[in-house]
């Protein structure tokens, strides 16, 4: 699914390129760490591979508030930029969600300024954020009726947990959100039609919270030691059991992080669309 994504994004992006408007992705990186320059590094690859400009501006972990709005400001005027994305965390002096609402709604390639969210939650939705779309383009491809369904939703962060319930709520699904507060969960998740899990917690999810034939979306990605010292990434659902119940469920890896990828890469290219509909 991802490889289709951005085979879609490739030839969109060179037929924009072809009529003047090259597609330009513009990254900023606060603070130089080896698995931040890493990842960058690997998404740089991910947007050539699809035609897609990318720059990386990497400011010192010490920036003010002021220099990064200044440059923030700067890139959206820029006609040249069509689309902007932060890296994160942020030092703990800068606060994320005040640095993310300056970047303009149009060039939000990951669909994390409150505005956007906003257009989410009246069904108006402009660029959703990458982690939410690519849950829901994984609960898409399963052919499951989603209208009507019941759908429960473990976590609350505002970029996964949240955007992903508005928008199964858009499609006319019952979506029950459950968080740290939820007193019993196997109750709710017992009854999912559809059940997605953005904690952080390895293992939250056994085979007892799961009914059968139920479609499972793992979003959680957690590093753990094992027995012989080695490290392994798992995530949220504890996959063996569970998958021996669920109609479809989704790895980690090789899940919603790949889908991820593709769909900042499809908002990228959604960004610039808007940006030339805007001239």
């Amino acid at each position: 699914m991802a490889a289709k994504v951005k085979q879609e994004v490739a030839q969109r992006a060179a037929a924009l390129a072809a009529a003047g408007h090259p597609v330009r992705l513009v990254a900023i990186l606060v603070g130089s760490t080896a698995a931040g320059e890493l990842y960058a590094q690997r998404q740089g690859e991910a947007a050539a591979a699809v035609g897609v400009q990318y720059q990386l501006i990497t400011l010192a972990g010490d920036v003010t508030f002021d220099h990064i709005a200044g440059l923030i400001r700067q890139l959206n005027a820029d006609s040249q930029v069509t689309g902007i994305m932060l890296h994160l965390p942020l030092p703990a002096h800068l606060d994320a969600t005040d640095v993310q609402y300056l970047i303009d709604p149009v060039k939000d390639v990951e669909g994390v300024n409150p505005a956007n969210i906003g257009y989410v939650v009246y069904g108006h939705t402009l660029i959703a954020p990458c982690t939410a779309r690519a849950a829901v383009e994984l609960i898409q491809s399963t052919g499951v009726t989603i209208r009507g369904a019941e759908a429960v939703v473990v976590g609350a962060s505002e970029i996964a947990s949240k955007p992903i319930a508005l928008l199964l709520s858009e499609q006319m699904a019952t979506v029950t959100l459950c968080h740290i507060a939820t007193r019993d969960l196997k109750l709710h998740t017992q009854r999912a039609d559809i059940l997605v899990v953005a904690v952080g917690k390895p293992g939250l999810i056994s085979a007892e919270h799961v009914r059968e034939g139920a479609v499972v979306i793992d979003v959680g990605i957690n590093r753990i030691t094992q027995l012989d010292g080695s490290r392994k990434t798992v995530g949220d659902v504890d996959f063996e059991p569970v998958r021996q119940k669920a109609s479809f469920i989704s790895p980690v890896p090789g899940g919603v992080g790949p889908m991820t990828v593709a769909m900042l890469l499809s908002n990228t290219l959604r960004s610039a669309e808007l940006a030339r509909e805007r001239k």
